[in-house]
């Protein structure tokens, strides 16, 4: 683990939006393009798509990476980690929610984390489209926040207490397989109102205080990482199923309160998978 005062933070969130602006220079460009080109990832059947607006921003994000902070490890969707010296991991995906992107819905993001080794102390969540970035900090001094053009803004859960009056997001619920999909089916049966599609945003949602939980199965670190300090700082609760920690990826349950959290723990840990190792 790395300490960092206070005055680091506030260094490290200035690059991390100088990240955010140079992937949104790269997302922009081609978002809703036409002529577009997008490449299939996945080997075999199934569909994973990956653009040059994906790769482009990536690329820009480590350049920056590679000039100011060079002993920081990187680890991103779209090019091979780097492991680094200084005890720092940046967690990066240039574009989360490429289906969306590829179908011209602005529900995709760039998201931006800052790990220390021991949790996940800065995240950042771009939708340059919309014109919207959040930003959370953990430690001595939480802080989340909203940027609009109009002025920056304080992010905060809402104060839901019952599962029977929440509102619950899951990008697709066909991604919940065998017995997942019975953990997902009572837990729909539980909550007031869902809603489906909205990859990272979702999570965004969640900290602006417009939705109570999101659950997920199938992540890789780079689509959980920043959430995890986002939504800390705003006050909810991102943990596994089981409740541990879920910064590296694997079954993710955010909440807005202790207790809607608490209650959907009671649905999902009896179908908790093995937690996936920590990889700072």
């Amino acid at each position: 683990m790395t300490n960092l005062l206070q005055s680091d933070i506030e260094k490290f969130v200035a690059i991390a939006h100088r990240l955010a602006d140079a992937a949104s220079n790269q997302t922009l460009a081609h978002f809703r393009a036409h002529g577009l080109t997008t490449d299939n990832k996945q080997m075999g059947p199934g569909f994973d798509p990956v653009t040059e607006a994906d790769r482009g921003a990536e690329a820009a994000m480590r350049a920056i990476l590679a000039e100011e902070r060079p002993d920081d490890g990187v680890f991103g969707e779209e090019e091979a980690r780097t492991h680094g010296t200084s005890g720092l991991t940046w967690v990066l995906d240039p574009i989360d929610g490429t289906r969306a992107f590829i179908s011209g819905v602005p529900l995709w993001g760039t998201l931006i984390a800052l790990d220390d080794g021991a949790q996940g102390r800065i995240g950042v969540i771009e939708q340059p489209y919309l014109r919207e970035r959040l930003t959370g900090v953990t430690g001595t001094q939480n802080a989340a926040y909203l940027d609009r053009p109009e002025g920056r803004i304080p992010l905060s859960v809402r104060a839901c207490q019952a599962l029977s009056e929440a509102t619950m997001i899951t990008t697709d619920p066909f991604l919940f397989a065998d017995d997942e999909w019975s953990a997902f089916q009572a837990l729909r049966e539980h909550v007031r109102l869902i809603r489906y599609g909205t990859d990272c945003y979702g999570y965004a949602l969640l900290a602006m205080g417009q939705v109570d939980l999101v659950v997920e199965t199938g992540l890789q670190a780079y689509d959980i990482a920043s959430h995890v300090p986002l939504i800390t700082a705003a006050g909810g609760i991102v943990t596994a199923w089981d409740g541990g920690d879920c910064r590296w990826g694997g079954q993710v349950v955010a909440a807005a309160s202790a207790e809607v959290h608490a209650q959907a723990l009671e649905i999902l840990a009896p179908f908790a998978q093995s937690p996936v190792a920590a990889k700072a």
